[in-house]
C-alpha cells in the first residue's frame, strides 16, 4: 500500500497506514525518541538529513517528521491534532540504512518507522489553496548538477540566501517556504541534485510599536533583487502566485507518545 502526497487530483483516498506496514521498506537500525529540554535559550533544530544511509531528524515536531518524510514543503498541507504542529512536542530520530540507499527510499522508511512508531493512520483530500509554485522560466534552469559529496562547508540557508552545494527542489521549496511565509509547490519536474547559489533583498519585517509612539525611524536597505527576479535571473526558475486544488494529508489518529525503540 502506498501513501504519497501528489499534486494530482482524484478522490478522497482513506488510508489505515498501520495495514501492511511490516511489508514496507524499513531501516536496519532506528531510534525514535521524545527530544529532551532544551537548555538555554538556544535549540538546534535539524528537519532531516540524510548522507550514507544515515538519517537524522532533531528537534523535529511531528508535522515536521512529516513533511521530510512524504516530501511536503509546508503546514498548510498537513491537518490534524493540533500537537503534531506543537513546538514543544518535539523529536528526535537517527535512523541507519545501507550507504548506497537512494533519498526516496530513506524517505519511505521513514514513513515506514512513523506509521509503527506513533500507530498514524491518515486519510488525503482536497482543498483550494493559494500558493507559488516553482516552475522552469522560458530560457530553461540555470543550476549546474551537484557533486555527490562536495564540500557543504559553505552551505547557509538564511532569509536573503540560500547556498547549497548539493540541493533536490523538495528541500528548495522548503526553504521558500518557511523564508516567504506562504505555502510554495514544485512544479518544476526537476528530479536531480543541483549546486544552488541564491541571493536576495528579504522585505523588511514590521515591529510593532506602543500606541501613541513615534514611528520608527526608516532603516536603509541595501538594493538588490527580489526573490522573485532572483530565481530567475540566477537560476532560470520563476516563483508564481497561484490558487487551486492541492492534496492535504489529514491526520486520523497518532499517538503523542510514540512506542519505544
Amino acid at each position: 500500500m502506498k501513501h504519497r502526497i501528489a499534486l494530482a487530483l482524484g478522490a478522497v483516498v482513506l488510508v489505515t497506514a498501520v495495514a501492511g506496514a511490516q511489508s514496507r521498506p524499513a531501516f536496519d537500525v532506528a531510534s525514535l525518541k521524545p527530544s529532551p529540554p532544551a537548555v538555554g535559550d538556544k535549540i538546534y533544530i535539524n528537519l532531516g538529513t540524510a548522507r550514507h544511509g544515515m538519517l537524522t531528524l532533531s528537534n523535529a515536531c511531528l508535522a515536521d517528521c512529516l513533511r521530510y518524510a512524504y516530501s511536503i514543503t509546508n503546514n498548510e498541507q498537513i491537518a490534524g491534532p493540533d500537537w503534531i504542529k506543537f513546538k514543544d512536542v518535539r523529536f528526535d530520530i537517527e535512523a541507519k540504512a545501507p550507504p548506497d540507499t537512494p533519498l526516496p527510499r530513506l524517505r519511505e522508511m521513514l514513513q515506514t518507522l512513523l506509521t509503527e512508531r506513533f500507530k498514524l493512520e491518515y486519510h488525503t483530500t482536497q482543498k483550494s489553496l493559494s500558493y507559488v509554485a516553482l516552475v522552469v522560466g522560458k530560457a530553461g534552469p540555470r543550476m549546474v548538477e551537484a557533486v555527490e559529496d562536495s564540500d557543504a562547508s559553505h552551505n547557509s540557508f538564511i532569509p536573503g540566501k540560500i547556498v547549497s552545494n548539493h540541493i533536490p527542489m523538495a528541500t528548495l521549496v522548503t526553504l521558500l517556504s518557511r523564508f516567504l511565509g506562504e505555502t510554495v509547490v514544485d512544479m518544476t519536474g526537476l528530479k536531480g541534485w543541483y549546486a544552488v547559489n541564491l541571493e536576495w533583498t528579504p522585505e523588511p519585517v514590521e515591529t510593532s510599536r506602543a500606541p501613541g509612539s513615534q514611528p520608527d525611524a526608516p532603516v536603509d536597505i541595501a538594493p538588490g533583487p527580489t526573490v522573485f527576479s532572483a530565481m530567475e535571473s540566477q537560476l532560470g526558475l520563476k516563483l508564481e502566485h497561484r490558487k487551486g486544488p492541492l492534496d492535504v494529508m489529514v491526520i486520523d489518529h497518532a499517538e503523542r507518545a510514540p512506542a519505544g525503540n
